[in-house]
């Protein structure tokens, strides 16, 4: 029965029916319908209210509201605009420099603001007419643009960490428990955003080593964006590293918890914007802030009740017979797990692989042994499902990086141009995420430095 439940709900979805409708309505008229065959306890249905009121007043899942209202202030304001024109000026000479400057100002842009729609939507209006005029090809350009604008999945402050974040605590908190472990040792949002480091900083390398190699943009002189260029200036880099500084530093060395550091960054970005940014546009800030705040706490709602239903239904025990029976131990089911997150990413939203997918697989994979007889780190089981979910922005036919590109691209810039530059890029992603899972010290290392987490 779970598993019909499963492939009817994925059926809705690939019908185009609204996200958190399918997750959470169909769940519940699933629900109904397993009652009167005698498959599910309806009962478990009273525990809704509860979880919908534990996800509204979540003090983690709070940063996510501050950190969509930094990110559409730095959307609305000029401030990548002019670190793309600096950067532009600055690399030049480089081989294959356009690029490369899109890529080292889109990774700073993702420190800011931790959003993918803001950054994608950002760098197509500002670099991709640059990348076009340096002779970039069309298909590159926007490959481009799409895939350095995925960067504010894994560079912290990420929301998607900090759902992960939030989920991989209670699966942590029930692998323990049921281990036998009754105080374990929590994993915190923190853990994540220091273990994110250098992974992050590992794909934008990938990224700018194979911009220089591949040179599109070689040969062409330097074409500054507007007249009024700040073109060879590092200061148009200060004011955002220093946002970026206070926010991630505040959090790594303990002085505020995520909600606290995002809430000054929000008055950061504001303090930044405020003399650059007009009536107008503070009312489109607070509109689109408004807007893709609701949409994400009520995707994740519909698909924490559709995770409730499927449990109910008896998913937890079907996949951790699964993953237990699995060749390989831990890391052969660990391997399924990735290889199923990258195939839904095809389909589904980040936020609704991470709701339904983690509470059932995450606990199992944490009580799973290890090689060496230890238990799974969760914070590089965080960063490996923070990397494969990078790949779901990319991943054609519901990409959503390429819906946003799509949106401000010129007309000329076809989406199957889109498709084709994003190939090389998920070829890096994946590179990215099986260099995390043979070494997993690029994940744990800092994390270990900082707070000596798991």
């Amino acid at each position: 029965m779970d598993i019909v439940f499963a492939c009817l709900a994925l059926l809705l979805l690939l019908a185009g029916y609204p996200v958190a409708i399918t997750l959470g309505g169909f769940a519940v008229l699933f629900a109904v319908f397993a009652t009167l065959v005698g498959a599910f306890d309806l009962a478990l249905l009273g525990a809704i209210p509860s979880r919908v009121f534990g996800i509204v007043t979540n003090p983690i899942l709070l940063a996510i509201p501050f950190f969509v209202l930094m990110g559409a202030i730095l959307e609305r304001s000029r401030i990548a605009a002019e670190m793309l024109e600096a950067a532009t000026h600055g690399l030049r000479g480089l081989r294959g420099g356009a690029a490369v400057s899109v890529t080292l100002v889109g990774a700073l842009l993702a420190a800011s603001t931790g959003i993918v729609g803001a950054s994608v939507v950002t760098l197509g209006l500002l670099a991709l007419p640059v990348l076009l005029s340096r002779g970039v090809a069309p298909n590159r350009a926007a490959g481009t643009v799409a895939a350095v604008g995925t960067l504010g999945q894994i560079v912290p402050p990420s929301i998607v960490l900090i759902v992960l974040g939030d989920q991989l605590s209670n699966a942590w908190q029930t692998a323990q428990t049921s281990s036998g472990n009754f105080a374990p040792d929590t994993v915190s949002v923190a853990d994540l955003f220091a273990a994110s480091i250098l992974p992050g900083a590992l794909l934008v390398g990938l990224f700018v080593c194979w911009q220089i190699l591949r040179g599109d943009d070689a040969g062409q002189g330097a074409q500054p964006v507007s007249s009024n260029t700040t073109a060879g200036s590092l200061s148009a880099f200060v004011p955002p590293f220093a946002l970026v500084v206070a926010v991630l530093g505040s959090i790594l060395s303990g002085i505020a918890t995520p909600s606290e550091a995002a809430a000054v960054g929000a008055f950061g970005a504001a303090l930044l914007g405020s003399r650059k940014l007009g009536w107008n546009d503070w009312r489109h800030i607070a509109s689109e802030g408004v807007h893709l705040t609701c949409t994400i706490f009520t995707i994740i709602i519909g698909a924490s009740i559709f995770a409730l239903v499927l449990r109910g239904l008896g998913g937890d025990e079907t996949l951790a017979g699964w993953l237990s029976d699995l060749p390989g131990g831990a890391m052969g089911a660990l391997a399924v797990v990735m290889l199923t997150v990258f195939l839904l990413g095809f389909v589904l939203d980040f936020i609704e692989i991470t709701y339904v997918v983690l509470p059932l697989a995450a606990p199992v994979l944490l009580t799973l042994p290890m090689a060496d007889g230890s238990t799974m780190s969760p914070v590089w089981l965080g960063v490996l499902l923070a990397l494969n979910l990078q790949t779901s922005f990319l991943t054609p036919p519901f990409g959503l990086s390429l819906f946003y590109l799509r949106s401000v691209a010129p007309k000329q810039i076809t989406t199957a141009m889109m498709y084709r530059g994003v190939v090389p890029y998920i070829g890096l992603q994946l590179l990215a995420l099986a260099l995390v899972f043979w070494w997993p010290s690029l994940a744990t290392s800092l994390p270990n430095w900082f707070y000596g987490a798991s």
